[in-house]
């Protein structure tokens, strides 16, 4: 494999701090490497330096001849005058898109969540989410030898992070991607670097070997060992009673996580908490009866408002609801962008008006509610004092917690703590923001995309947390890993006015998902007429070859099912494969085999997925 990048003994300083100091880390081809640290730890410098956009103050970068790199930022820099289809086709050069045709285009948009989007639609119209995932896109459809990602994640809802993973898996090209999406990193990650201190760590695997490979450090650490040992407890019994893959690379010692975790309950006693909950709730909490409830629609809509509301205006987004959460209830809530996920949780709050039915609170309830929008702060009070404003002391289950400790649990240092408002950053300013939810001892907590901006140490804080709060909680979260962890049902917004339970979680949500999307593109051709008579079909010769083509297009329906079907089954022996690959231990014979076994059903998948793309676009082009 050819090096890439190396950066070598490289120093940057930013003011008077030295975000990196001395260090000397490298890319090869098909790597695919994940970057965790702290906020402001130096993890877009690093990508920056690989990406050659920033330079060091000692040291160097070596990139290698000819080496193309994509770097995709945080936010997106692209003009406004532009349309998607030459943001995505000329951001990184003509040379590197010589395969990217329109079919190509859109089947990446649609993958990011942007599906039946024109392409010649001006970037100017698009929201500041949609406009990341074109900027995405243009990198995607790249030869790029390098993709620089920074937060993938942020905008893409949870069928859409799955989709990204499934497109880096199998790219040939290397990629690093700094992201604070703990399923994203374990799904895509061979190596993973943590950048602390000036210093970046590199361990082999993804977030799972990441945690275990800690926590052998933290054993090493004596000085820090009971400090931050409490953070990683919950962690690691979770990822320990977890499915299969969630630990099935062990190659690190284990010894330090096992006697970690040694003796530590349950992460939830569900029974417990309920109880708890129903003491403080009652039984009732918040329950919609019969409801309808619309929205403004961005696109002329095919489902008529049920007020008579004049086509194209509304979307109804509930229709017909009953639904019921009760106390002690730990739901998580799912759906694509646009999808009224946002919207439900603003109505349970009493913030939308409903059309037709009834929304019932309970007495006792006290709601706590994070929406995405960061409310307003006080700016010239002291974060220590914003938050006692609020209380003191706040119980935590069956403790007491100082407003102090919290802070600390929550990333804020005790000299942090005396620092201003109006100085925090973003992510910092969401933080104090939970923290004052929290503070007020809500008995209901409604969270809408409460991991934005967080970085992993406090995600596994805010987690420890949510797994043990006694009383009812709501999520909307594209962070797959905290809706698998601190809830106990999945309910998701499809698009058809319901609420529809998931028993089977997140899985099931994406098969389901993917059925739809199928059906969907099946049903594309039925729906297109020919305009030559008014009626939709054509008489004479072309009436036959309107037949011909019908048949061709079932044809290709076909292929696609049976191509899909062969996608699923590569999928599951790569799955079997990786499985293998961590249980062989120290055996490299046999860990070089099933490594070289997994390079070729790599070549199968992708031979299959641009036999699948050929069918789809000639599908879509009739």
């Amino acid at each position: 494999m050819a090096n890439l990048v190396n950066i070598e003994t490289v120093t940057v300083v930013h003011g008077m701090r030295s975000v990196l100091d001395g260090v000397s880390v490298g890319v090869q081809t098909g790597d695919r490497i994940g970057v965790l640290g702290l906020n402001g730890s130096g993890k877009t410098t690093l990508l920056k330096l690989l990406a050659g956009i920033e330079h060091p103050d000692s040291g160097r970068v070596a990139t290698l001849r000819n080496t193309a790199v994509a770097f995709v930022p945080q936010t997106s820099n692209l003009p406004d005058d532009r349309t998607i289809r030459e943001a995505v086709l000329h951001s990184f050069g003509e040379a590197e898109h010589v395969w990217a045709s329109d079919a190509a285009v859109r089947e990446v948009l649609a993958g990011l969540g942007l599906p039946g989007i024109g392409l010649d639609s001006a970037l100017r119209t698009l929201s500041g989410g949609e406009r990341r995932r074109v900027a995405l896109a243009a990198a995607l459809v790249t030869d790029a030898d390098l993709l620089a990602l920074d937060e993938p994640t942020n905008h893409l809802d949870i069928e859409a992070v799955a989709w990204l993973a499934g497109h880096l898996q199998t790219r040939r090209g290397a990629s690093v991607v700094v992201t604070h999406d703990r399923w994203f990193l374990d799904a895509i990650a061979t190596t993973t670097w943590e950048v602390a201190d000036g210093a970046v760590l590199v361990r082999e695997g993804g977030y799972s070997d990441w945690v275990f490979a800690r926590a052998e450090r933290l054993r090493l650490d004596r000085a820090a060992e009971d400090r931050r040992k409490n953070l990683a407890r919950k962690e690691l019994a979770w990822l320990r009673r977890g499915p299969p893959a969630r630990t099935a690379k062990p190659r690190y010692r284990i010894e330090a996580a096992e006697a970690i975790i040694a003796g530590e309950p349950d992460p939830r006693n569900t029974v417990e908490l309920h109880a708890f909950a129903r003491r403080r709730l009652g039984s009732i909490v918040l329950e919609l009866e019969d409801v309808w409830a619309s929205v403004p629609a961005p696109v002329p809509s095919p489902v008529p408002s049920p007020l008579g509301s004049p086509a194209g205006r509304e979307r109804v987004l509930l229709a017909d609801v009953t639904w019921r959460v009760g106390p002690g209830d730990r739901i998580g809530v799912v759906g694509v962008n646009g999808s009224g996920k946002s919207t439900l949780l603003r109505i349970l709050v009493g913030e939308l008006p409903l059309t037709r039915g009834r929304l019932r609170t309970g007495t006792t309830v006290h709601i706590g509610y994070l929406s995405q929008e960061v409310a307003e702060l006080p700016g010239q009070s002291r974060l220590i004092d914003a938050i006692t404003e609020i209380a003191s002391v706040v119980q935590l289950g069956d403790k007491d917690v100082s407003a102090s400790a919290l802070a600390e649990r929550f990333g804020f240092t005790p000299a942090q703590q005396w620092t201003r408002v109006a100085e925090l950053s973003g992510g910092e300013r969401r933080r104090l923001q939970l923290l004052r939810i929290l503070m007020a001892e809500p008995n209901v907590l409604i969270l809408d995309e409460p991991t934005n901006d967080l970085d992993t140490d406090t995600l596994s804080a805010l987690e420890d947390l949510l797994d043990s709060w006694p009383g009812t909680l709501l999520v909307v979260s594209h962070d797959r890993y905290l809706i698998e962890r601190v809830t106990d049902d999945v309910v998701a917004l499809m698009g058809d006015g319901a609420i529809t339970h998931l028993p089977g979680g997140v899985e099931e949500y994406l098969r389901r998902r993917r059925e739809l999307v199928a059906a969907e593109l099946a049903e594309q051709p039925r729906s297109t007429t020919s305009p030559t008579n008014g009626v939709g079909a054509s008489n004479g010769p072309a009436g036959s070859a309107g037949t011909r083509d019908a048949a061709a297009a079932r044809g290709l329906r076909k292929d696609l099912q049976r191509l899909e079907r062969r996608l699923e089954s590569l999928q599951r022996k790569e799955s079997d494969l990786h499985q293998k690959l961590a249980g062989a231990g120290a055996d490299y014979l046999a860990a070089a085999e099933l490594n070289a076994a997994l390079l070729r059903l790599h070549g199968e998948v992708a031979a299959a997925e641009t036999e699948w793309l050929a069918a789809a676009e000639a599908l879509e082009n009739g």
